[in-house]
């Protein structure tokens, strides 16, 4: 895949659908979602320093969230498995997908792609997405530093209101 191939979503695209598995083995779509605000995000992987501070501060905000009617949902290309004790270990309060094929992380521009031991292999860009009722993005980040990100996402949020 070339650099030129890279799918980037940007606000006011439509976001597209995908159903994954979550961490307790239910089968979850965006469609699923409909006529409800969604902030999704993208993260590399559960247990690791950054992405356990970052889905803390997503559950120590997630009220917040609420208050401004949105569910928040995280995706990782990590097995259900480690998903659970991600969840178990940090007291998560909100929906973890597992996406080991990379298969959402590709169709929102999450993933890129690189050569590991002679084959071509994924890693996730962390990424996050605020999306409406009708599933129409409102902002899109790439790239994302967890430092500050809920405030900002909570500022974006209010715009859109």
């Amino acid at each position: 895949m070339s650099e030129n191939n890279i799918v980037r979503l940007n606000k006011g695209d439509k976001a597209p659908n995908f159903e994954l598995e979550s961490d307790e083995y239910k089968h979850y779509a965006l469609a699923d979602f409909k006529h409800q605000n969604v902030v999704l995000y993208f993260y590399p992987k559960a247990g690791t320093s950054v992405c356990t501070r970052e889905a803390k501060d997503f559950r120590d905000n997630l009220e917040r969230f609420q208050a401004e009617g949105y569910a928040v949902i995280g995706i990782s290309p990590d097995d259900v498995k480690a998903l659970q004790e991600f969840r178990e270990s940090n007291d998560l309060n909100f929906i973890l997908l597992s996406d080991p094929e990379f298969t959402v992380h590709k169709l929102y521009g999450a993933a890129k792609e690189h050569e590991k031991d002679g084959k071509e292999t994924y890693e996730t860009i962390r990424s996050t997405f605020v999306l409406d009722g009708d599933d129409t993005i409102r902002f899109a980040g790439y790239d994302v530093n967890v430092n500050g990100q809920i405030d900002e996402l909570l500022e974006q949020i209010e715009k859109i209101e």
